[in-house]
């Protein structure tokens, strides 16, 4: 690395008795990896990281095994720690994805993520109203139902766990352990969007319409109008993304 010290990163740390040390390091490593503040093949030395940081070998060491397995990083003896082309990612690990959220490649982020929701959650749900268990029908109306009310109370963080739970379940009533698999990459994108500012201050009742009508449609064994209401679902959100930003999303 140049200079003795990444770019954008203080030059000293709490000591690693400190709480969480090991996941600080690595929200200021990961961040500026995936923004290319630390670009492409930049060697990255573990010895100048520890200074930099005001961390012990173990937690940087450790902080580099976490990076080498989201496929961010390689590291090689007598060489140092290389960041890898973005071609090498792991880009459905969620903290990569929350990371990217975060940074200035929001919006293709978002417009990536929201393509891929497009190709897998409505053809989930159609799985989902022939494979749905009755727990996971009960589940779907008790997060609508809890949608409804937070909404109606402006409280955003307590909207947002129930729209994951409905999502998440969707995804797992699908029976398919590939589209299961992705639960948490899109309980990611609706928490960035959230978080972000990318939605409604107050959550659309069309919004929660439009879930409703897929757990009806689970509930009922419909797989076509389950369907069509969730591609609506995410049509919807993708729109209003593009209304609170101003910019247009293909």
């Amino acid at each position: 690395m140049r200079g003795g010290r990444m770019p954008g990163v203080p030059d000293r740390q709490p000591s690693d008795r400190s709480g969480g040390l090991h996941d600080r390091v690595l929200d200021q490593l990961g961040p500026a990896i995936v923004s290319g503040e630390t670009p492409e093949g930049e060697v990255l030395r573990i010895e100048r990281l520890e200074e930099s940081l005001g961390v012990s070998r173990t937690v940087m060491r450790e902080a580099v095994r976490v990076l080498e397995s989201m496929q961010l990083v390689a590291s090689r003896r007598r060489i140092g720690v290389t960041v890898l082309p973005r071609s090498q990612w792991n880009l459905f690990d969620p903290r990569i994805i929350r990371w990217r959220l975060a940074g200035p490649d929001r919006m293709a982020q978002l417009e990536s993520l929201s393509q891929l929701r497009c190709g897998i959650e409505p053809v989930a749900a159609s799985l989902a109203a022939a494979r749905c268990t009755p727990e996971q029908c009960g589940t779907l109306t008790s997060a609508v139902i809890g949608m409804s009310v937070t909404a109606k109370r402006g409280d955003l963080d307590a909207y947002l766990e129930h729209d994951i739970t409905f999502h998440r379940t969707i995804l797992e009533a699908s029976g398919n352990e590939m589209f299961s698999g992705l639960a948490q990459v899109v309980a990611e994108v609706l928490a960035g969007r959230t978080h972000h500012n990318l939605m409604p201050a107050e959550p659309e009742t069309a919004a929660i319409r439009l879930h409703g009508d897929v757990a009806e449609a689970v509930q009922l064994g419909h797989t076509r109008e389950a369907e069509t209401a969730m591609r609506a679902i995410v049509l919807e959100s993708i729109e209003a993304m593009s209304l609170n930003t101003g910019l247009g999303m293909a």
